[in-house]
């Protein structure tokens, strides 16, 4: 099934696996217990990305 929501509460609490999107690529893909909010917005937001 694929989930999609911009609510991060919802996806942390409904997903096994998260592949998060920014500017249209997957800018970062989890595994449960791999993630947190912290590491799911900044791959969301593109922060750490070289400009």
């Amino acid at each position: 099934m694929i989930l999609v929501t911009s609510e991060l509460p919802e996806a942390m609490g409904l997903s096994d696996r998260l592949n998060v999107m920014h500017e249209g690529r997957i800018a970062g893909r989890f595994e449960r217990g791999d993630w947190s909010a912290e590491r799911i917005v900044a791959a969301a937001t593109g922060a750490g990305r070289a400009a």
